[in-house]
């Protein structure tokens, strides 16, 4: 019995394989074949295929052409099928997502050509030219991790923008808008738990209100008290401070788009005529100093190149009457009422400028106060018409954070049209590995932005953070993205106290400080920035590493991490938190104003970008 249904079997795999055979075969072929697969198996079942030979042949041969009719009639859906799996971007296979670009492709400037989900915990960003400070950009906020599946769910905005889902010590309980922040301890965090159990984030403008609050106890640590304040904290046993190293720039913007700042000559002449030591010996803190150029010497080749142009009022106005403005112009002055470290009283600072411009270049110009979201907006979008008093802070210790940001390839529109001559020079430099390859090109860049005059860089801000005494194992960062769960205030509940509300929770489209720093408590990207510090160690990814030529990055997931929703982080969590942001046509790429400037600046341009008005 068993040996009947064994050449039962076997017959009905012969037949089917001989009658493919024969669809393109010769008789001699099929016996070929037959022959071959009698070799192959035992003896006895040898001796019955050469039995059944005959028989098998001729079923074959008789089945050939209904077989081969049924393959033309379905090779074309076939072809088809397999057309339209290739030329799918986001899926492969495992359903592991792949997006990618041609780099050469039209209107296309990105650095990124393809990202990756290798495997479930593997992920692979493919660059168009080599990308050193990638590491750097990994760690950065606005590229931190949330689930693939709550990007979809939330469309790219709504939800998102106030109830991130994160992988982070804590967790958003409540956000009460205009009020506090509330975030509770995440109780299946990866990494070491957080101190407190609730952490709360208040704010408020006037840094004189902020200090009475640490002093009362009503909260535990307050950012950026007034230059004034620091000798009384330091005095106080009470309080401790912690200064801030000045890893920041003001300036005075102007938009070239926009007349009388179209003619290079103008902007020469404001950049002569502002006192910039004035400013800082009268309002900024000790540790701040007078900028030589745009970006801190404290990173590497931010100082390569000449010193930016001397307080010179006879030149400046010698530039005006060449521009043919000699009897000055009106102009705005605008900027945002929120204390920062790089501008730590703007209201004083823009009033002195006002004062500065009538007085040694006959400029009268309207001092202009806006709402913070409004005003970054504004000018991320270049619609800001005359000067505008805005600043930066280092996101990571390198050039391309602040001169490829503001200058290079990508960038916002706030200085109008971009300069052709210092792109092309940023972009060189920061496909370079070593500092000193690119030391030539960062004094190129610095010497040219220095002769266009985009802006004038005024000061590099010292600040601190204070604390109150009982609080343990505080610390103050450089990059401004102080984490709360590492810091013991002794209780159960750490209140912290900023200078301005979150505009939204969703840092992907977000770049002021208070936004950030706020998203940092509670969602994680790739790599992450040293606790205080600047260098850059392992978040998500257990590491992320290159080839040789560094246009390779390979990232590998660490295992057991799991959002705060309970789903496990992946491959593909990765790839939509990127490409929502890299592809301008994604549909979740919304978020809270669609500019997405740090990715753009960050990364070279979108994928998909709409065509530039005009």
């Amino acid at each position: 019995m068993k040996k009947n249904r064994v050449l039962w079997m076997l017959g009905l795999l012969l037949i089917a394989a001989l009658a493919l055979t024969a669809c393109t075969a010769t008789s001699g072929d099929i016996q070929g074949a037959i022959e071959s697969a009698a070799t192959q198996v035992g003896p006895t079942v040898q001796a019955a295929v050469e039995e059944l030979a005959p028989t098998l042949q001729a079923a074959a041969t008789e089945l050939a052409p209904t077989i081969e009719a049924a393959v033309d009639e379905i090779a074309p859906t076939v072809e088809a099928a397999a057309t339209a799996m290739a030329e799918e971007p986001a899926e492969a296979a495992g359903d592991l997502m792949v997006v990618s670009t041609e780099c050469d492709a039209e209107g296309y400037s990105g650095l990124f050509q393809e990202i990756a989900a290798i495997d479930s915990m593997t992920v692979q960003f493919s660059m168009c030219s080599p990308d050193p400070a990638f590491p750097s950009k990994a760690a950065f906020t606005s590229f931190a991790i949330q689930p693939s599946e709550y990007l979809e769910s939330t469309g790219g905005t709504g939800d998102l923008l106030e109830k991130p889902i994160g992988t982070g010590p804590y967790m958003v309980e409540n956000w009460s808008r205009g009020e506090e922040l509330v975030y509770t301890k995440n109780p299946n965090y990866w990494g070491d738990a957080a101190f407190a159990d609730t952490l709360v984030f208040r704010w408020q403008t006037e840094s004189a209100a902020r200090l009475l609050e640490l002093q009362t106890g009503a909260v535990d640590g307050i950012d950026n008290p007034a230059p004034d304040d620091f000798e009384t904290i330091a005095g106080d046993t009470n309080l401790q401070l912690l200064e801030r190293p000045a890893l920041n720039v003001f300036y005075v913007g102007m938009n070239n788009t926009f007349a009388p700042f179209d003619d290079v000559l103008v902007r020469q002449a404001i950049a002569m005529g502002i006192d910039r030591q004035r400013i800082v010996d009268n309002f900024y803190p000790a540790g701040s100093e007078v900028a030589s150029h745009f970006t801190p010497c404290s990173i590497p080749n931010g100082c390569a190149g000449e010193a930016w142009h001397e307080f010179d009022v006879e030149a400046a106005r010698a530039l005006l009457e060449e521009a043919g403005l000699g009897d000055g112009f009106e102009t705005t002055i605008t900027y945002r009422d929120v204390v920062r470290g790089y501008l730590p009283d703007p209201n004083i600072v823009a009033q002195d400028i006002q004062a500065q411009l009538l007085e040694n270049l006959n400029i009268t110009a309207e001092i202009v106060v806006m709402e913070s979201g409004a005003f970054l907006e504004a000018a991320d979008a270049g619609a800001i018409e005359g000067l505008h008093l805005l600043g930066w802070g280092a996101d990571y210790p390198d050039m391309t954070n602040f001169v490829d940001y503001h200058f290079g390839a990508g960038s916002s529109a706030q200085f109008g049209d971009q300069f052709d001559e210092l792109t092309t020079v940023l972009a060189e430099a920061a496909s370079l590995a070593s500092d000193d390859d690119r030391a030539p090109l960062y004094e190129q860049a610095n010497n040219l932005i220095r002769d266009l005059v985009p802006m004038v860089p005024v000061a590099h801000g010292g600040s601190g953070v204070a604390y109150l005494a009982s609080v343990t194992e505080p610390h103050v960062s450089p990059l401004g993205n102080e984490s709360f769960a590492r810091m013991n205030p002794g209780k159960d509940t750490f209140v912290w106290m900023q200078n301005a509300e979150p505009i939204s929770l969703y840092c992907a489209d977000e770049t002021d400080g208070e936004s950030l720093r706020a998203c940092e408590q509670t969602t994680e990207a790739l790599l992450a920035y040293e606790v205080g510090g600047t260098a850059v160690e392992p978040s998500l990814a257990t590491a992320c590493t290159p080839n040789e030529d560094l246009t390779v990055w390979t990232c590998t997931l660490r295992e057991g991490v799991t959002f705060h929703d309970g789903s496990a982080l992946d491959a593909n969590d990765v790839v939509m938190s990127y490409v929502v942001q890299w592809d301008a046509s994604h549909p979740f790429h919304v978020g809270n104003t669609g500019a997405f400037s740090y990715f753009s600046a960050l990364w070279g341009g979108f994928l998909n970008a709409p065509p530039a008005e005009g």
